[in-house]
C-alpha cells in the first residue's frame, strides 16, 4: 500500500494513476487496509487526485474515497473534501460515472449529521438533478437528500432551496 500510495504522488500517467487509484479502492474493503492506507497519509493523496482533469482519475479517486469512507475515522479527514466534491457533482456531465461516483460519496459522507452543513449550498443542484438526471442518478441523489432529511437541522435549506 504504501508502495502505491508513493506511485501515485509520483506519476503524471493517468493510466497509471487509474490503475493504482482501483487498486487501493479494492483494497479498501478490508477495515485493516482502511487504517492502513490512512496512517500512510493516503486519504491526502487520493483526494488530490479530485483536481486531475482526467475524468477516469477524478472517477477513480472518488470511488476510493468512498470505500475508504466506512470508516468513521476516514470520514474525519474525508470531509475536507466535501466542498470539492459538491463543485465536482455539480460541474460534471449529467449521468455521467464521475458524478454518480461523486454522489456515493456524498450519500456515505451524509449517512451522519456531521456533515451536512458542508453540503447546504449544493440542495439546489441535487433537487435539479433530481428532475433532470436519468433513474440511476435519481437513486444516488435521493440517497444524499433522504440523509439530509433525516437531519432537522436541515429542514429549513431543504424547504427553501431555489431549484
Amino acid at each position: 500500500l504504501q508502495k502505491l500510495i508513493h506511485l501515485l504522488q509520483a506519476t503524471d500517467d493517468p493510466l497509471i494513476q487509474e490503475q493504482v487509484l482501483i487498486t487501493l479502492s479494492n483494497s479498501a474493503a478490508f477495515s485493516v487496509n482502511q487504517d492502513i492506507i490512512r496512517n500512510l497519509d493516503g486519504l491526502s493523496v487520493i483526494g488530490g487526485m479530485l483536481s486531475i482533469c482526467v475524468p477516469k482519475v477524478k472517477e477513480k479517486a472518488l470511488n476510493a474515497l468512498n470505500n475508504l469512507s466506512m470508516n468513521i475515522k476516514n470520514q474525519e479527514e474525508i470531509q475536507v473534501f466535501i466542498t470539492q466534491v459538491c463543485r465536482i457533482v455539480e460541474s460534471a456531465p449529467l449521468n455521467s460515472d464521475v458524478q454518480l461516483a461523486g454522489l456515493r460519496l456524498l450519500t456515505n459522507m451524509s449517512v451522519t449529521s456531521d456533515y451536512h452543513q458542508k453540503m447546504i449550498s449544493s440542495i439546489p443542484c441535487f433537487l435539479h438533478l433530481l428532475s433532470e438526471g436519468t433513474e440511476r442518478t435519481q437513486i444516488q441523489v435521493l440517497k444524499v437528500l433522504v440523509n439530509l432529511s433525516a437531519n432537522p437541522a436541515m429542514t429549513r435549506h431543504l424547504l427553501r432551496a431555489q431549484v
